[in-house]
């Protein structure tokens, strides 16, 4: 559904968030322990943090944590600084032209559902994910 760099972002962050209060966490350690790419991951860590969604510190033990307590930092805020949540942004058949007007056979449903992702990623936050599921 989102991108490989929005998925490994939302697996940094959450991975930051049950984390939190243990200090930075260098970009190489979060890569290790979520066997992605540290170069990879490193560039992601940036781009969360140009958006404010991490902060940074350098030195020895610097590292990578939370700019804000998990309960204000929605997915959305993650997965936009990589991917559109645009549900209707292209066709899932590949025809050039799908819209309200001119729809495929799935389109209606496939609208259906990514306004349901969207819905979930905008009210979701990282705090929710940390909580056992019932």
């Amino acid at each position: 559904m989102f991108s490989d760099t929005a998925e490994y972002a939302l697996r940094a962050v959450l991975y930051l968030a049950q984390h939190q209060g243990s200090g930075p966490h260098p970009a190489a350690e979060i890569a290790e322990r979520l066997r992605v790419p540290a170069n990879y991951l490193s560039k992601i860590l940036h781009a969360l943090a140009l958006a404010d969604v991490v902060q940074s510190s350098r030195g020895k033990r610097g590292g990578f944590e939370l700019s804000r307590h998990p309960g204000e930092i929605s997915l959305l805020s993650v997965v936009s600084v990589f991917d559109s949540i645009d549900a209707r942004r292209r066709c899932l058949l590949g025809r050039e032209e799908c819209s309200d007007d001119r729809a495929c056979p799935v389109h209606a449903r496939w609208g259906k559902l990514g306004e349901e992702v969207a819905r979930f990623v905008r009210e979701t936050t990282l705090a929710d994910l940390e909580q056992p599921t019932t």
